[in-house]
């Protein structure tokens, strides 16, 4: 297969294709990949479409050269499935591009579909690019959209505590991240039935000295971290992930917490979205507030996160 093979279709197309029996994890099924930035994304996609996000600084240093499938997807599962074969169906979609035409060569949708055409035999998977991109098609089809939970919407970070008013970490309750992970405070991983609601299964505890309220009834992982301009962070990080990640794995959700659910966890949550989504620090950060409008790590933290990213990059 090559680009020659990249086949366009409209909005009408792909809502049929999304409308008709199977899906992405049945053979004959189809995937959209969607290319906007993360942020955007986060806010509204397509349902059941999958975000592939490469950083800004990276395909500019590519210089438009050609890109290996596994640098684009970080994330194993869904590499596995888009090289299987089991996909009739691949969906390709920018923002607005009104044409494959369109597309310059240093953009994350030609360098996309260029890897897939690459690396997809001919014959196993149809691989098409939506004209008209993400807007288009919202502007006919947004009932075959969604909006992602847990948006804060233009509550102010500041907020004064009254008696009558709590603090902004404990009105709302642990807020999702990812479908699989959960941010929030010692009292969001207190609370049986916010935790049961949301369907959390494990319990990452950052903090100091909060116990683990629920052992036996739920996964405990415990690393304790101080809120101190001292700590560092790093070690502990490839751990976190790790068990975030074996969380999502056995298809489980995962609340990551420290007292406040402010600095330490925050933290955490932002290196995993780094790491796994390949973000750089602000792109992650405004992420995070748009669930989370109080949280703020320390500013250690916040210096570990960026030399994190940049060895990121340099890798």
């Amino acid at each position: 297969m090559g680009m020659t093979d990249v086949l366009e279709i409209g909005a009408g197309e792909l809502a049929a294709t999304l409308q008709s029996p199977g899906d992405g994890s049945s053979s004959g099924g189809s995937l959209v990949l969607d290319c906007r930035p993360f942020l955007s994304y986060s806010r509204v996609h397509v349902c059941d479409s999958r975000n592939v996000n490469w950083n800004s600084m990276l395909r500019r240093r590519s210089k438009g050269s050609a890109v290996s499938l596994q640098w684009l997807v970080p994330d194993r599962a869904l590499l596995t499935l888009l090289r299987s074969g089991r996909l009739a169906t691949l969906v390709v979609l920018d923002e607005g591009s009104r044409c494959l035409a369109e597309l310059r060569a240093e953009s994350l949708g030609r360098m996309l579909l260029s890897a897939l055409s690459a690396e997809l035999g001919p014959g196993e998977t149809r691989v098409c690019f939506l004209r008209g991109g993400f807007e288009g098609f919202f502007s006919l089809w947004p009932q075959l959209c969604v909006k992602s939970p847990g948006l804060c919407g233009n509550r102010d970070p500041e907020t004064v505590w009254t008696e009558e008013t709590p603090p902004l970490y404990e009105q709302d309750g642990p807020v999702e991240l990812l479908p699989f992970l959960f941010l929030g405070s010692a009292r969001d991983a207190s609370q049986w039935e916010g935790l049961a609601g949301r369907g959390i299964t494990a319990v990452l505890n950052v903090s100091s000295r909060c116990p683990n309220v629920f052992e036996g009834r739920l996964d405990y992982r415990t690393l304790r971290l101080e809120d101190s301009l001292a700590t560092d962070l790093t070690p502990t990080l490839p751990h976190a992930i790790r068990f975030i990640d074996s969380v999502r794995e056995r298809g489980g959700r995962v609340l990551v917490h420290c007292q406040a659910g402010v600095s330490r966890s925050a933290a955490v949550c932002l290196a995993y979205l780094m790491e796994s989504r390949r973000l750089p620090l602000a792109e992650a950060l405004a992420f995070v507030r748009q669930r989370r409008a109080a949280v703020a790590p320390n500013l250690a933290f916040m210096g570990q996160l960026l030399q994190l990213e940049t060895q990121g990059l340099c890798h």
